[in-house]
């Protein structure tokens, strides 16, 4: 490990602005699990009454899904919504806690993916505000539902922009602002950043987002994560060896961080989503299942400009991720590696608290850790999720199996768990 020190801190201010804001969400939002990282952007909810072990005859239900997705459920009160292939359409279902179908939209042809094994067409997550359900398809397909089904706009970006040229399937989840449907397209092309209105799709701004950077690492696949800084709205866009800090209202940007590739290695697309926590960014560089090529930094939020000699704050070159994001749990941060192992730091200066591990076989993890009432839920590919206490120490709790491959991220409610798999939305009741 090496660290900086580069500064003075970002004022109490900002750092209490940010705590209270991460508590007032979790506080109205409660039970609700509205984007892929959950109501804090950061795949972690106080909730403590998710079961922790289960066995088969704790699936409360398991609904057949007409195709294969890989993204993640959204929860808004007795509503679950997903994105799924059906019938050989881009599709939108909403399912009620008990596992009844509600209703199901289509919204064109489905476009067929890359890397069928781990991917589909459906892989960026629905993001909700609560009053609409927003959607994002490989087909370029962009649009917003009402709760009940009806389709309130629609638009296919590869229409308008061209084809996404990625080396994978696009991934990128779009997120949702007070006013804004906010959406990152990183590509070996035009890359932008874009925010569109929510009631009528119409483009508010589109900021371009072109570096020059080493093959397949201008390929973005990470979400954007808004945040509040300097008392305005504000949201960050990781990808092409950049971290770039965007004004909301109108997508200037306020600042930009590089230095996370010196040596220009190549094959680094961005995949896992940065974190926040407090005043600092918690950033995912390279790839865990190489060598020797995964990195983690932590970044001070504030400035202008360019801030790479002035916020870094420190770096480890000893450890990382590759596609599972981080995740955030009573001040702390935990990574899940590719191949089980669990980091976690202390995100003012990078220092390993502790690390364990989940039984390692030749399945790794790309579906996101989430944490809920500091218990981690892990959830291997080859359909193993493991719990896990965390805190102080690793106290590995149970090995669940579901017999299906799973990619998505789990989600918590009360005393229930969803797992989307290859085939199937699973229900777990707590006992």
């Amino acid at each position: 490990m090496t660290a900086t020190a580069s500064g003075s801190r970002t004022s109490l201010a900002l750092l209490c602005t940010s705590s209270l804001l991460a508590s007032s969400l979790t506080a109205a939002l409660g039970a609700d699990w509205l984007s892929w990282r959950g109501p804090t952007s950061q795949g972690s909810t106080p909730l403590a009454t998710a079961p922790a072990q289960w066995s088969t005859d704790s699936i409360a239900w398991k609904l057949p899904l007409p195709g294969k997705g890989t993204s993640t459920p959204i929860v808004v009160g007795d509503r679950i919504y997903l994105t799924t292939p059906a019938d050989g359409e881009d599709a939108v279902l909403a399912v009620d806690r008990s596992g009844k179908v509600q209703w199901q939209t289509k919204l064109g042809p489905h476009a067929k993916p890359k890397h069928s094994s781990l991917a589909s067409g459906c892989n960026a997550s629905p993001v909700t505000d609560g009053k609409a359900i927003y959607v994002y398809f490989k087909s370029g397909v962009l649009a917003a539902l009402e709760t009940d089904g009806t389709v309130r706009w629609k638009q296919n970006l590869t229409e308008k922009f061209g084809q996404e040229k990625l080396f994978w399937d696009q991934g990128s989840s779009p997120v949702v602002t007070e006013r804004n449907l906010i959406l990152a397209r990183l590509h070996d092309g035009e890359s932008w950043v874009a925010a569109f209105d929510k009631q009528t799709g119409e483009l508010r701004w589109q900021q371009a987002r072109n570096f020059a950077a080493p093959t397949e690492n201008n390929n973005g696949y990470a979400t954007p994560v808004i945040y509040q800084e300097g008392g305005q709205t504000a949201l960050l866009i990781w990808g092409s060896d950049r971290l770039t800090s965007h004004r909301e209202s109108d997508g200037k940007v306020l600042w930009t961080a590089g230095g996370f590739n010196p040596d220009a290695t190549g094959f680094w697309p961005a995949i896992a989503t940065p974190v926040i926590v407090n005043d600092m960014v918690i950033v995912p560089v390279g790839r865990d299942d190489r060598p020797n090529q995964a990195r983690v930094h932590g970044i001070r939020l504030g400035g202008s400009g360019d801030v790479t000699d002035t916020h870094r704050v420190w770096k480890r070159d000893d450890l990382g991720v590759f596609v599972a994001a981080p995740a955030v749990y009573d001040g702390r941060v935990y990574l899940l590696r590719h191949r089980g192992e669990v980091v976690c730091l202390d995100p003012a200066t990078g220092k390993t608290l502790w690390t364990g591990a989940f039984p390692k076989t030749a399945a790794p993890y790309y579906s996101s850790p989430m944490i809920a009432g500091g218990i981690l839920y892990a959830a291997r590919e080859d359909g193993v999720v493991f719990t896990a206490k965390v805190g102080n120490q690793f106290e590995l709790l149970s090995e669940n199996p579901l017999g299906e491959r799973l990619i998505a991220t789990p989600v918590p409610l009360p005393g229930q768990l969803l797992f989307r798999g290859d085939k199937h939305l699973f229900s777990i009741a707590a006992k």
